[in-house]
């Protein structure tokens, strides 16, 4: 059965019902007056209330649905934490206000730092990087200025033909050489980096479990590999949510990491932000973090910017207040014990969702995975279809598709993250929404969607010719 699709009063959005009114006693110096009042639409206030209303209603969103978008760990955000993040004791303060007036704000950034610390395995955090790329770009800076104090002159970043793309994204916007070396069994292989590592070399990144959701179990090798050759070992936190409490990147010896906590600490993020990437160090490499850091002395918590070997600051002030707010809040509600529940409900949802589509989808590289797991879809040629048209025709089950196409190495990737939120009953609805395609007639799968707002849409077309706006209508 098909759903009607949406309607809302398209004269909202026109012009041409605009109404042009004049401003009388404008109190503004002329300067920088309107000489005409904004034409906006003359509309009274439930119709723009319900029009917005059906807007969002049109989306899918992570309060409306499971959303198993792999290696993005979209998970229910608690509304404790989001009604916090909105009490004015936090939206009011500002940051130029004098420290003894953000005693309380200061307190929370400590504290949050520590905690970060103690998940990470990290001997300190700068909170001020504003998303998880940004968090790589911090850390490599910090690779290059240590590099740098010891005069070598290394400019080749490794990573696994594995790696999230902004990983060699970021090593090149830093000047850095890409190296790729080939995986083994879906992991690092240990002789093709072997043979990869030399003076030139930087870093090698690494995320652990991998972007197969397969736990690199030679890591200590991998790190020693590393570190033999005088290069650092970066962990990229985007898997952080299959291993809190269990292990930590500073168990596995990585000098730096970067946490996402608009991943693995549930606050909202996708369409750009807000995002919150915290770095964290080893001891050797405190001096390097950027200031100011929070510090506590006594009872009073105030901004050091004493750091020797600091690379500076990367961001205004001192992060995305707000969505450390929300972190901190997450973290103290969940206790150590309720992180380390909330990984291993990652683990068991995942593994339980994957022997569920065993055998109805190829699984490369074994069995048992960790928070997400890759299947291929490349049997569907057989029929005609592509991933895509399976991901395209689940919107039609009420589910958002999980990753398609990466990682890059699965042929016809369907990459899928059920996080530890969801219960059972939604993991066997999803499973069997799956098997249903695969035994529908491939036309319905290949124009699908059909019950959504928005049909299929020319995905080429869309990336070279996009629509941004109303008015772009028909131009």
């Amino acid at each position: 059965m098909e759903f009607r699709q949406a309607r809302y009063p398209r004269h909202l959005l026109m012009e041409e019902h605009a109404v042009e009114r004049d401003i009388e006693d404008n109190p503004l110096p002329e300067s920088i007056a309107r000489k005409r009042a904004p034409r906006i639409p003359d509309v009274p206030e439930y119709e723009v209330a319900r029009h917005f209303t059906r807007l969002s209603q049109m989306n899918y969103g992570v309060d409306t649905g499971f959303y198993p978008l792999g290696s993005c760990t979209m998970k229910y955000n608690p509304k404790f934490s989001e009604l916090l993040g909105k009490d004015p004791k936090a939206t009011g303060l500002h940051p130029y206000q004098p420290e003894d007036q953000i005693q309380g704000a200061l307190e929370i950034i400590y504290e949050l730092q520590n905690m970060l610390s103690e998940i990470g395995g990290m001997a300190d955090v700068t909170l001020q990087p504003a998303a998880g790329a940004h968090g790589e770009m911090t850390g490599l800076m910090i690779v290059h200025q240590y590099h740098s104090n010891n005069g070598d002159e290394r400019n080749e970043v490794i990573l696994p033909d594995t790696s999230h793309g902004t990983n060699p994204a970021s090593a090149a916007m830093m000047g850095y050489k890409t190296i790729e070396i080939p995986s083994k069994d879906g992991c690092v292989d240990l002789k093709a980096l072997e043979q990869a590592v030399g003076d030139k070399t930087a870093a090698f990144m690494l995320t652990n479990p991998n972007t197969l959701g397969i736990f690199e179990e030679d890591v200590l090798q991998v790190a020693d590999t590393v570190h033999d050759a005088g290069g650092l070992l970066y962990y990229d936190g985007a898997n952080l949510n299959a291993i809190m409490g269990k292990t930590s990147p500073g168990d596995m010896n990585f000098d730096i990491m970067h946490f996402n906590l608009h991943k693995t600490f549930s606050t909202p993020h996708g369409g750009g932000g807000p995002g919150s990437g915290p770095v964290g160090v080893t001891e050797e490499l405190k001096s390097y973090l950027p200031v100011p850091m929070v510090r506590k002395s006594g009872e009073r918590y105030y901004l050091d910017h004493s750091l020797e070997n600091t690379i500076g600051r990367v961001k205004g002030f001192y992060g995305n207040w707000l969505v450390l707010l929300k972190t901190y809040a997450y973290i103290k509600s969940k206790g150590k014990d309720g992180l380390t529940e909330a990984a291993e409900r990652a683990v068991l949802n995942s593994n339980y969702l994957r022997k569920l589509l065993e055998g109805h989808l190829e699984l490369p590289y074994g069995s048992l995975r960790k928070h997400e797991f890759v299947l291929s879809g490349k049997g569907l040629k057989e029929r005609g279809l592509r991933t895509m048209d399976m991901a395209k025709r689940l919107l039609d089950y009420g589910y958002h598709s999980p990753t398609v196409y990466f990682p890059l190495i699965v042929d016809e990737a369907l990459m899928i993250e059920p996080t530890e939120t969801e219960r059972k009953e939604t993991l066997d609805g999803f499973a069997d929404a799956i098997k249903s395609i695969l035994e529908e007639d491939p036309e319905v799968v290949r124009s699908a969607p059909h019950n959504t707002s928005v049909r299929r849409v020319d995905d080429a077309k869309a990336a070279k010719d996009p629509v941004l706006s109303y008015m772009m209508r028909g131009k």
